[in-house]
């Protein structure tokens, strides 16, 4: 079994007992209600100023790669600094087993900036959509690697057009990118990390870009540095980039 698959298997067991705590039918009520009140679209609009180079600014305790980060980090007070930074929106990782993290990491940062944030998990049945705009969030991840077509298409409909969150559909090869269009994803995040292998390269997002139509928009993620981004210059205006900072 590779790193993924078993991301994801100890992640099913962690939402059935969420669901075991709470309803299905009551989260989407709970989801329902924190999106009446809260703009649409908020996350790919943050991404959409053609002037600056946008960064999506993260927050992770901890990841397999990398070990420990920073585990007693305050999620509220790295928000803070994020949006004082300039950040156009900030991503943080949910998942608890590999990466340490928690829908109270989100909550906290949600009260204490007003940046548009994004649910980095793995995210694989409707009930983890609605769970995703009860915390705040404005939108969440997306992994094709993880999803079949139909499922993709369902989740991504569910948020973008049931909820008005965002769907960043993440992708790692040209054939993912192909289904993702498929889905009809207009917001794609390129992984430079494989995440069955786990290893990186900033040029996996260079080539897709490339091949993406032109009114899709791009996010690159993993392994990013100042020097990725400034080798990258001539994709800047199409490219936002997800970095841990």
């Amino acid at each position: 079994m590779d790193l993924l698959s078993e991301i994801i298997a100890k992640k099913r067991i962690r939402v059935e007992a969420a669901k075991a705590l709470l309803s299905p039918d009551r989260m989407r009520a709970l989801a329902q209600q924190r999106r009446e009140s809260a703009g649409p679209h908020r996350f790919l609009k943050a991404l959409s100023n053609a002037n600056r180079v946008n960064i999506i600014a993260e927050f992770k305790r901890r990841s397999p790669s990398k070990g420990d980060i920073n585990i007693a980090a305050d999620p509220a007070s790295v928000g803070r600094v994020y949006e004082a930074g300039g950040a156009a929106a900030i991503s943080v990782l949910t998942e608890a087993d590999s990466f340490a993290g928690s829908l109270d990491d989100l909550r906290a940062v949600r009260d204490a900036t007003s940046l548009a944030i994004l649910r980095k998990d793995f995210i694989f049945e409707e009930f983890q959509v609605y769970e995703t705009a009860a915390a705040g969030a404005d939108a969440l991840l997306l992994i094709v690697a993880a999803l079949d077509d139909e499922t993709l298409r369902r989740l991504r409909e569910l948020a973008e057009d049931d909820l008005g969150i965002d769907a960043l559909v993440e992708v790692h090869t040209k054939e993912e990118l192909e289904r993702a269009l498929r889905s009809g994803a207009r917001l794609i995040g390129v992984n430079n990390r494989d995440l069955r292998t786990f290893n990186v390269s900033t040029e996996t997002s260079v080539q897709l870009a490339r091949l993406a139509p032109a009114d899709v928009a791009m996010v690159s993620e993993s392994g990013l540095n100042p020097e990725a981004v400034r080798s990258s210059e001539p994709l800047v205006t199409k490219v936002s980039w997800l970095a841990k900072l």
